[in-house]
């Protein structure tokens, strides 16, 4: 159920480094700002009730792993600052959350938390398991040097060493789009058995292919995955690692590596062939 409740600033220190978790651990990391104001009342949303607060938007954010929302204020006089922590089963969960609210259109900040992106209206960022929305009801560029101290201070109280997952490191550098990487969670291309997927998009050859990534975390679970999609499409279940295709009638033919644990491939929302060297393009995946 959503409480309301009022919290003194506490400081919860754990070898030197202050890591945000609860909701009222969460407040009192909120950096002190001059001529702002921090309200002690926090506003708290669980799995039950998100839908309250965000309406329509609750569906995603439950598909990755939502826990609970912090809901709190700062106060200027007639402004205010909205500041909404969302915290994620885990890191990667709240990085997925953070990516599928992702936009070009956005500044972006690598130096804020994992990452942070922001207008004129709101700024949001990642960090640890937590995923964070500030907006106000004032735009001035008083406000959005608020919004980015708020973010830096916060961010850093909640994991100093937040960043993308790992294995984005492994992925191709060659024609990579900058802010596309993403982690989705289930139903990856509309298949429920190709879950957790890592993702990026890329150009190359003058195609937009996205790149995906399944961690099968033992060479077994990657099989069990690769056996449930060949079911899926009929093909022979008799296949062993190296290149292979999954004759997808719902998405074209979709390239594919099998190694070891790992499950790599290819997809084009646009359909069509993909160039003739897209088997050395996926085995770069180091």
């Amino acid at each position: 159920m959503k409480r309301k409740i009022s919290y003194t600033l506490l400081s919860l220190f754990l070898a030197g480094q202050v890591f945000a978790q609860k909701p009222e651990n969460i407040h009192s990391c909120l950096p002190v700002l001059k001529d702002w104001k921090i309200s002690p009342d926090i506003e708290v949303f669980d799995t039950d009730n998100l839908y309250e607060r965000i309406n329509g938007a609750a569906p995603l954010f439950l598909e990755n792993n939502f826990r609970e929302m912090t809901s709190m204020v700062y106060t200027r006089g007639d402004d205010y600052i909205t500041v909404q922590a969302y915290r994620h089963a885990t890191p990667e969960d709240a990085f997925g959350m953070y990516a599928s609210e992702r936009s070009s259109d956005m500044t972006f900040y690598p130096d804020i938390g994992g990452e942070a992106q922001g207008d004129d209206y709101g700024l949001f960022f990642f960090s640890g398991s937590i995923y964070v929305k500030m907006s106000s009801n004032s735009q001035s560029e008083a406000v959005t040097n608020a919004f980015k101290e708020i973010a830096a201070g916060l961010a850093a109280k909640i994991d100093t060493s937040a960043s993308y997952p790992d294995i984005f490191d492994s992925f191709p550098k060659d024609g990579l789009i900058p802010h596309t990487q993403a982690y989705i969670t289930q139903n990856y291309i509309g298949h429920e058995f190709l879950k957790p997927v890592y993702t990026a998009d890329y150009n190359r050859n003058e195609q937009k292919i996205q790149l995906f990534v399944i961690d099968g975390k033992t060479r077994e679970g990657a099989k069990k995955i690769l056996s449930d999609y060949f079911g899926f499409t009929k093909q022979s279940l008799n296949f062993a690692e190296g290149n292979l295709r999954a004759d997808d009638r719902y998405n074209g033919n979709i390239p594919i590596v099998w190694r070891g644990q790992y499950v790599i491939g290819a997809f084009r929302e646009s359909g069509g062939d993909f160039s003739k060297d897209i088997y050395d393009f996926l085995n770069r995946f180091e």
